[in-house]
């Protein structure tokens, strides 16, 4: 699997919500440490959350493909009792 990376500007803000977390919840911490642990949370726990986000997106689209042959479905037997 390709590793997750981050845009600049995407970083930028992720570094800048864990340091407010830690600034409300914990201790301060500084840019560096912040990105630190950014990379380490996306190295370790990415991949759980990339996965499941497939796993979600997958049964999205097979609902969607089921519903649409239901509809499909139901066009065919409508088509056969209007006589056309």
């Amino acid at each position: 699997m390709k590793k997750i990376e981050f845009s600049k500007d995407e970083k930028a803000e992720i570094v800048s919500r864990i340091r407010a977390y830690f600034d409300r919840e914990l201790d301060p911490i500084g840019a560096l440490p912040a990105e630190f642990l950014l990379d380490f949370f996306a190295e370790e726990t990415g991949p759980y959350f990339y996965n499941r986000g497939l796993r979600d997106a997958q049964a999205a689209l097979l609902k969607r493909m089921e519903d649409l042959a239901e509809d499909i479905h139901l066009l065919e037997r409508e088509s056969k009792t209007s006589g056309a």
